[in-house]
């Protein structure tokens, strides 16, 4: 994308977070949320990371689980809703600013998740990211007839493309769906990455 497509698309999610209550609703993703128990389950620790956060419904419900979260999104916008919501909470949250592509990790992660969202180049550094035993909640868009003409194909999966990415990952995949026939069809899945290998002594 170069700089004039960038500038558009932050300009566009800066508008659609200050003139809607809430872009996406304030209840987290379905698949996150039913699935909670079983990440809680996996983890090996409480560092979460949320990927393109928008306005925290994600972030918070993490941060309600027991998560020490670090939010990330583009949209300035987006970020003073969710710092005002986390502040209503009484959450220890840490919203901040960043432009995702490029971005480099520079911390160690227990959870990863990534709602909404798709920069392929991205997923490999953020497994990098992940502690062993780590888990990475993936749940975005995936090209269908279904989609509004509104969303750009390459933010869009390619159907089985998501299993095929975590599938080159050395890890465990749970759960994996793929909605093509809904409203707003998804591919999700949740993946842990191994533990670091015996070398023995």
């Amino acid at each position: 994308m170069d700089t004039d497509e960038k500038r558009k698309d932050l300009l566009k999610w800066d508008e659609r977070f200050r003139s809607e209550k809430c872009v996406l609703g304030s209840e987290p993703s379905d698949y996150l949320a039913g699935n909670i128990s079983l990440i809680s389950s996996l983890v090996p620790g409480k560092r979460a990371l949320d990927i393109a956060c928008g306005e925290g419904r994600n972030s918070i419900f993490l941060a309600r689980h027991g998560f020490r979260v670090l939010g990330l999104d583009i949209s300035e916008a987006g970020l003073e809703k969710a710092r005002c919501w986390r502040e209503r909470e009484g959450l220890a949250i840490d919203f901040r600013c960043e432009n995702l592509e490029g971005f480099v990790f520079d911390e160690k992660f227990d959870l990863i998740i990534n709602v909404n969202f798709l920069l392929r180049d991205l997923i490999p550094k953020a497994v990098d990211a992940l502690n062993p035993r780590g888990v990475f909640v993936f749940d975005t868009l995936v090209d269908s007839p279904y989609v509004p003409n509104t969303h750009k194909k390459e933010y869009l999966l390619k159907p089985g493309e998501l299993v095929r990415i975590f599938s080159g990952f050395t890890g465990d995949i749970f759960l994996p769906e793929e909605r093509l026939h809904d409203e707003m069809p998804t591919a999700k899945l949740i993946f842990q990455k191994s533990p670091i290998p015996d070398t023995g002594s």
